[in-house]
């Protein structure tokens, strides 16, 4: 994906992705973590953007169990937002439009990881399960959820 060397002294591209909610309120907790980043964010819904300041923001649609013929949407748009944005990384706290944007986002070379959302206590969402087959990075946040084999636990976010 990222054909052209980047220059040293230029910023790691991130590509935030998330659903609403908590899955959005985690992901700005975590943003900190690419203040020296240039970043843009992916969101279902465009009400979101305010909360991302100066920050590029991209509205994906929804797409869930429920709704599985939306996930080609939500994967085309995602795909158009990657090879736009040509993120070197990509960090997801979930849900199903996240779990795209991190498989499509290896695909093109970026790294990638996910972090399991806290509300899932008792275990992994469909989504984070799934995400183990294809995130460099895979961590949830309760250790009595995390395996040998993946994912790890690396603390809270909240």
């Amino acid at each position: 994906m990222n054909s052209k060397p980047r220059s040293t002294s230029a910023p790691r591209r991130v590509l935030a992705v998330s659903s609403p909610g908590g899955h959005f309120t985690q992901l700005q907790l975590l943003s900190r973590a690419w203040d020296d980043c240039e970043v843009a964010y992916a969101c279902v819904g465009g009400e979101l953007a305010p909360l991302v300041g100066a920050a590029r923001y991209y509205s994906i649609p929804e797409a869930s169990r429920s709704r599985p013929w939306l996930l080609l949407a939500s994967a085309w748009r995602t795909l158009l937002i990657l090879l736009r944005e040509r993120p070197d990384i990509v960090v997801t706290t979930g849900a199903a439009p996240g779990l795209v944007a991190v498989a499509l986002g290896r695909l093109l070379g970026a790294r990638t990881a996910w972090i399991d959302s806290v509300a899932n206590v008792e275990r992994l969402s469909l989504s984070g399960r799934l995400a183990g087959r294809v995130a460099h990075l895979w961590v949830t946040q309760w250790e009595h959820l995390s395996q040998p084999s993946g994912p790890r636990c690396a603390g809270g976010v909240l």
